[in-house]
């Protein structure tokens, strides 16, 4: 059976999809944007459902379901991560699809924002079964993804050595090596140093910018920090500036 198909549904919550486009409308006010061109960015490019067999390691094929979203490619390659969670769905696909259009966009980074997911729960897995999955769903994906066309990254629920077996199954089908099909790989075949630290950093960032703000003379005891993780929010205060610095980034 598959497990999307499958899952308990969970909680009723609002729309992440629904977020993303309240949010890009309170800043589409503020913009001289044509009603045309603002519709256009309201919406993906395109968007890709499959399910897919894997067998494990008792033998038995269990059915997965994957999602990859292309959000805007107007910048250029779509670039966005791919998460293994049991709660993947499209809706939040669409979501950060839209969220990684903004970012790179923000920045100036030549790119458009894409993400990704298989409905799935990896701690449940061994490492063949993940190998299994991970080479399937690449496979899968082949017709959507090259480095000048859309270039996936770890995020939740993968990790460098994911990024390696996604690397190799399409190194493969093309007949080289093709180091630019995904970022976050590891080092010794061509990944980035201070990846693996970068979003930590960038938490760092934003709350010294945030802190800027609200004053950095207030006494640690008067500054509360929220930290937003998966599904969870944790409420914090600091006992101490560097403390907090290092909490915040967990």
């Amino acid at each position: 059976m598959v497990v999307a198909y499958n899952t308990p549904p969970q909680e009723q919550t609002p729309s992440v999809y629904g977020t993303a486009l309240a949010q890009f409308d309170r800043a589409v006010r503020y913009l001289n944007l044509d009603d045309g061109v603002a519709d256009f960015l309201r919406y993906p490019r395109r968007e890709f459902s499959v399910n897919f067999p894997v067998r494990r390691d008792n033998g038995k094929v269990e059915m997965f379901t994957g999602y990859r979203v292309h959000h805007s490619t107007v910048l250029g390659p779509s670039k966005g991560g791919l998460r293994y969670s049991l709660a993947v769905n499209l809706d939040e696909i669409r979501a950060l699809a839209m969220w990684m259009t903004w970012k790179c966009a923000l920045v100036n980074i030549p790119y458009g924002g894409a993400k990704g997911g298989v409905v799935v729960d990896p701690k449940t897995l061994s490492r063949d079964e993940l190998e299994r999955l991970t080479r399937r769903y690449t496979a899968e994906l082949i017709p959507l993804i090259s480095p000048k066309m859309d270039i996936p990254a770890p995020d939740m629920g993968t990790n460098p050595q994911v990024m390696a077996w996604i690397m190799d199954t399409y190194s493969m089908t093309v007949g080289y090596s093709v180091p630019a099909i995904v970022t976050g790989k590891p080092i010794n075949i061509g990944g980035s140093l201070g990846r693996n630290e970068a979003t930590g950093r960038g938490v760092i960032a934003c709350m010294v910018e945030a802190l800027k703000g609200h004053g950095f003379g207030k006494p640690s005891s008067e500054t509360s920090i929220v930290v937003q993780g998966s599904a969870t929010s944790v409420r914090m205060r600091p006992r101490s500036r560097t403390r907090s610095a290092s909490r915040s980034s967990a």
